[in-house]
């Protein structure tokens, strides 16, 4: 998968729903909570690259 960014829209529990940055026509993406970084809230800013979640600052 290539990289790509997104925002946290929101969060069930132990997942969150994330919403890639620029395309409103494709599906939220819902993982695990343990697979993203620590302290991430709803609105936060991610990158996705090489199977791994970083946050934008």
């Amino acid at each position: 998968m290539e990289p790509k960014d997104y925002t946290v829209v929101k969060i069930e529990g132990e997942y969150a729903y994330l919403r890639a940055d620029g395309d409103e026509k494709e599906d939220d993406v819902f993982i695990a909570m343990a697979l993203l970084p620590f302290g991430i809230d709803v609105g936060t800013r991610l990158h996705y690259e090489m199977l791994s979640y970083t946050i934008i600052e």
